[in-house]
């Protein structure tokens, strides 16, 4: 079932949705509702004793955030919507429901540690193949999944491929570029310890190295993204993976990183000195438009500082922000950004805590044939991935985006999953 989601997750564009459900009529949107539902029957119909009795700090912070949507949906309400607005608050609330359907079936259902390397590998592969369609949008300049509409019932809304200088921006199957290497930045390092795992299962060298195509593959497509925030997102994902690794992998991966880009600057003319001019400490149209949407932050605050004017309710068509965290701010005040922001530091925390449990569990269940090592490796980059993310975010309204915000809860519910199957 989470296999089912991550397939119409990342397969299908964000932008495709059932023309009659409107914004609501996403694929993976309605799978992740399912989920939900499946969920919650689950947990009514279960016995005491099948029920998880591992503490789970992402579950509680989920909570806790899911109530601060809701009581800034009441005083919205309450204050009176422009009209139609009052539709799309209640449509927003689905949304949390929607992702918290996949992150408590993950962090629920997945009960040995075969199960949670299976699924950190078919993430990997899943965001290795958008990779490669990014690639191969960047050489050709074409969307190439833009034939989904031809399906009766199914509409689309904007999206695509972009430019910036003389490179396109691929998107994948994303609706913006930014939301595509948000994707790859955050599986980055699950494809490292994917890699990591199944590398050393293999005995001849050159099945080793290509093991590691996945995670050179999400590398390249966030690289050649064209965008400064993927660049910041693949150097925090690079700088938190390479102490999760085993010390004598570090500088093969760092040397191996190094000579990468240096091949990718030398095929790519023009690509160092468009990426030098993103950096520039003059800005560009989007850097000052990023700097003056801050500078209005208290203004948009002013209102409801404490929990906001209600999930989903700050239109593009208001302001953009292009920061998640501050649009989380107007919209859920500071009650919502703080619950936020212990939310994905309990994720953070509950995959850093699976190294000190497994040395402190003794014997391994028969029903569970994997070792030990790969589970701790695989959620320190589990805790690199929700970082890197948390820093994205800042650059980025990753929240408003279903690929990027539905990956988000798909590793948090990984990270739950990692510290009950490590718990004695």
């Amino acid at each position: 079932m989470v296999t089912g989601y991550l397939v119409l997750l990342f397969a299908i564009p964000s932008n495709v949705r059932i023309g009659v459900l409107g914004s609501l009529g996403r694929p993976s949107f309605l799978w992740g509702l399912a989920l939900f539902v499946v969920w919650l029957i689950w947990r009514i119909q279960a016995r005491a004793n099948e029920l998880p009795t591992v503490l789970q700090p992402i579950r509680l912070a989920f909570w806790g955030w899911f109530a601060v949507v809701m009581v800034s949906l009441a005083a919205a309400l309450l204050r009176g919507q422009p009209p139609g607005q009052a539709v799309t608050l209640i449509g927003s609330v689905l949304r949390p429901l929607s992702w918290a359907g996949v992150m408590l079936v993950i962090m629920d259902g997945l009960t040995v540690r075969a199960e949670v390397f299976r699924l950190v590998r078919r993430i990997s592969l899943g965001a290795a193949a958008l990779a490669v369609l990014g690639l191969v949008q960047f050489a050709t300049g074409r969307v190439l999944v833009d034939r989904f509409t031809a399906i009766p019932g199914l509409e689309s809304e904007t999206g695509g491929v972009t430019e910036r200088g003389a490179f396109t921006r691929p998107s994948g199957t994303a609706i913006h570029p930014l939301e595509h290497a948000t994707v790859l930045c955050a599986a980055l390092p699950l494809a490292v310890s994917v890699a990591l795992y199944v590398g050393t299962a293999r005995k001849r060298w050159f099945a080793r190295w290509l093991a590691w195509l996945p995670a050179m593959a999400i590398a390249l497509g966030a690289v050649l993204s064209v965008s400064r925030s993927a660049i910041v997102g693949l150097g925090v994902a690079v700088v938190l993976t390479i102490p999760s690794l085993p010390k004598r992998v570090r500088p093969v991966v760092m040397i191996v990183g190094v000579i990468g880009v240096m091949l990718v600057i030398a095929a790519v003319p023009g690509l160092l000195g468009t990426f030098l001019g993103l950096f520039n400490p003059s800005g560009d149209a989007s850097t000052q438009s990023r700097t003056g949407a801050l500078a209005r932050l208290a203004e948009f605050m002013a209102p409801s500082p404490v929990y906001g004017s209600g999930f989903g309710s700050f239109l593009p068509q208001y302001y953009i922000f292009d920061n998640a965290w501050a649009l989380m701010l107007v919209e859920l005040g500071v009650l919502g950004f703080s619950a936020f922001a212990v939310l994905l530091a309990s994720a953070v925390h509950s995959a850093l805590q699976v190294a000190p449990a497994e040395r402190r569990t003794v014997g391994v269940t028969p029903a569970d044939s994997a070792p030990r090592a790969p589970l701790t490796i695989t959620a320190r980059t589990l805790a690199a991935s929700v970082a890197t993310v948390a820093v994205v975010f800042a650059f980025f309204d990753g929240m408003a985006f279903p690929q990027a915000a539905g990956m988000v809860f798909l590793v948090l519910g990984l990270c739950g999953a990692a510290r009950r199957i490590a718990s004695p």
